[in-house]
């Protein structure tokens, strides 16, 4: 079930954006089939996390985050299933469209950003052969390995020193030299793009054709 419909702003405004693949893509009503991973990849590899202040040559992106993440499930949760494993990677998707805000804004935007981004995923993951809405015990797994990416950017990336990390991202996690060594030095957009675009149509090609929600 696609979630509830944010209020509708002037009948003058425009609400839809306009994709380097041609698509037109509604923000209050968006269509999985106005969805392109070539879409979400692009926009995703130039957005910054922390609102750009990460140590490095480039921006820590969203796109690279997201990576991260699923290499982080992968690491706590090596069996878990391929499908959870792209929804980890599409956690963060709406961000192509709506952009990167931090925490603190979101909470003073209030319900009607919640609203948008809510239903920009629910068509993501329809795209993509997902259900609208996951099971709140995979949501719950996929958020604990966004949680252990962010205390790891926080502290190699953004300044936090651990203490403060652990305040707001919980304890440290536990983790490999190679996830740092290949995760935490920030790259180029292009790189953060075409590295999304490859996990995810790999991620698709193992469980393709897509399964009905009811099999997730």
């Amino acid at each position: 079930m696609m979630p509830k419909k944010p209020s509708a702003p002037p009948a003058s405004s425009r609400v839809w954006q306009r994709m380097l693949s041609g698509r037109r893509l509604d923000l209050l009503d968006p269509s999985p089939l106005d969805i392109e991973i070539a879409d979400i990849a692009h926009g995703l590899a130039r957005v910054a996390r922390w609102n750009g202040q990460t140590s490095g040559a480039h921006i820590f992106s969203v796109a690279q985050h997201t990576l991260l993440v699923e290499a982080v499930m992968r690491e706590h949760a090596p069996r878990v299933d391929v499908r959870v494993r792209l929804a980890a990677l599409l956690h963060d998707a709406p961000e192509y469209v709506i952009g990167d805000m931090i925490s603190p804004f979101k909470a003073v935007l209030g319900g009607d950003y919640k609203a948008v981004e809510k239903r920009l995923l629910a068509a993501i993951h329809l795209r993509f052969g997902l259900p609208a809405e996951l099971p709140e015990d995979l949501t719950a797994l996929i958020k604990a390995a966004d949680r252990n990416a962010a205390w790891l950017e926080a502290t190699k990336l953004a300044g936090f020193e651990e203490e403060e990390a652990r305040k707001f991202f919980g304890p440290p996690p536990k983790y490999s030299a190679a996830l740092i060594r290949d995760y935490l030095t920030p790259w180029p957009a292009g790189t953060a793009q075409a590295r999304l675009m490859e996990r995810v149509e790999t991620l698709l090609r193992a469980f393709a054709p897509a399964p009905r929600a009811s099999q997730i």
